[in-house]
Formats: structure tokens, C-alpha cells, sequence
């Protein structure tokens, strides 16, 4: 089963809630930004040799309703507020797993 991949954890979460759920900020354009989320209910084992796959996108249309890249009320834009994405991952970012012994 080499090159297999399965999705263990979907989590989608909008940066601009990064933080705090009752107010939202805008992301500030090509500015490193911390976004600290942990995922919850989760404890999976990986076996040796295994490997983990982050993804980081912009949206998971039509999973989740569209993003329009910009910091607007999704449920009023208009099809001239969604534009194209740009992601970033800078360096000096990382990922905490949490290992279990």
C-alpha cells in the first residue's frame, strides 16, 4: 500500500477566529501571523515509518462554503468580493505532535 494516503482528522477553522471565536480580526496581508490551534478529540498512533501530511489551504469548497480571501461577511459577498488565494508558510513555522511513549 505504498503512496496511500487517508484523511485521519479534518478540521477546517478560518484564521480570521485565530484569536478569538467572538471577534474576528483580518489577517494582515504578507505579515507572519501565529496561529495556534490544537485539534481536539483526537489521539491517533502511528507505527514506525509512517508519515503525517499537513495541509494548509484556503478553502474546502463545497465541503465548507466558499472563502472569498478577504475580510468580509461571507454571507453577503457578491460574486466580484471572492478573489484568488494566496498561501503562505513561512520559515520558522512548526508543528507540535505530542509523542507518547
Amino acid at each position: 500500500m505504498g503512496g496511500y494516503e487517508m484523511l485521519v482528522r479534518g478540521e477546517p477553522m478560518r484564521a480570521k477566529y485565530r484569536d478569538s471565536w467572538s471577534k474576528p480580526q483580518p489577517m494582515p496581508p504578507n505579515t507572519r501571523t501565529k496561529i495556534a490551534w490544537e485539534m481536539p478529540d483526537i489521539s491517533h498512533v502511528f507505527l514506525h515509518g509512517h508519515r503525517i501530511m499537513l495541509q494548509i489551504q484556503s478553502s474546502w469548497f463545497p465541503l465548507v462554503d466558499r472563502n472569498p480571501q478577504k475580510f468580509v461577511n461571507i454571507y453577503k459577498a457578491t460574486d466580484s468580493d471572492f478573489q484568488k488565494a494566496v498561501e503562505r508558510v513561512y520559515f520558522g513555522s512548526r508543528i507540535s505532535v505530542h509523542r507518547l511513549r
